[in-house]
């Protein structure tokens, strides 16, 4: 299935993750061990200004099954159970969290060479119900998504949008917030260390404009800069460094031109993975 069209939430995917992902400004710590057996124990900490955040999770993979139990610092257990091939070209997911008994979510992911579709439904008597789908192929793909609230009988979402990527670029055009905004994001790969990418959002209902222009730089084959600025009068960067095999630091600041008053916002984020 290597031609298959990403899922619809995958649209657009490398220009957030560029402007994005890893612009972390609070406190996180990961711990990440390996058993025998190959099953994963996660242990994470997020100190978010006084408040702390904690859970302690594992991952078992199997051939055909994946099962993920995490346990936060409130008491609250979530699981996801995830079954490949119990349909040809097909996955299932299970998911709940106790004690909320109205948690429970069914999803299913179905695969076609030139089509992917998901689906999602609430295991409560007043369900959501998200479905999305994509066509075309991994350099062109068309696709939408749907919400539905079975409670109020209305409509909680409606998007569409379309992508076009090759090697060295990647472009979507996204309508979104029931069609009340229009995104515009591009991606391109300068050469095999540096990517620059931006983001334009068009809100119809104020006429007002926002963009985003961001870059990524990889210093040497453990270092990588990322900066973004945007015309709201932020700027941010990014220092993330492999300093052992699969373990990162990263270091994330920002700066609001407009808040001359306030301090720049930082944050630090340590991974390990013995």
């Amino acid at each position: 299935m290597g031609s298959s069209p990403a899922p619809f939430p995958d649209i657009g995917r490398k220009a957030k993750d560029l402007l994005n992902k890893d612009y972390i400004f609070d406190q996180k710590f990961t711990l990440t061990m390996l058993s025998a057996t190959g099953t994963e124990f996660v242990a994470t900490g997020l100190q978010k200004d006084d408040l702390f955040f904690g859970d302690i999770s594992t991952l078992y993979k199997g051939q055909n099954t994946i099962v993920d139990l995490k346990i936060d610092s409130h008491s609250s257990v979530s699981t996801k159970v995830t079954v490949k091939n119990l349909m040809p070209s097909a996955k299932v997911v299970i998911s709940f969290k106790i004690p909320d008994h109205k948690s429970g979510k069914l999803d299913v992911q179905y695969v076609h060479p030139h089509a992917t579709l998901n689906s999602s439904i609430g295991l409560n008597p007043t369900p959501l119900l998200d479905l999305s789908a994509t066509i075309g192929s991994q350099t062109v793909s068309l696709g939408g998504e749907v919400g539905f609230d079975t409670a109020s009988s209305s409509l909680t979402k409606y998007n569409a949008g379309i992508s076009f990527n090759k090697p060295d670029f990647s472009a979507a055009l996204m309508l979104e917030d029931k069609g009340e905004s229009l995104r515009a994001t591009y991606v391109h790969t300068v050469n095999p260390t540096t990517s620059v990418g931006a983001e334009l959002i068009r809100r119809f209902s104020n006429h007002a404009n926002s963009f985003t222009i961001g870059s990524s730089y990889s210093v040497d084959p453990f270092t990588t800069v990322k900066t973004r600025l945007s015309n709201n009068g932020k700027a941010g960067m990014v220092v993330q460094r492999e300093w052992r095999p699969k373990s990162l630091i990263t270091l994330s600041a920002e700066y609001d031109s407009k808040a001359v008053n306030s301090s720049p916002r930082v944050g630090l984020a340590l991974a390990l993975k013995p």
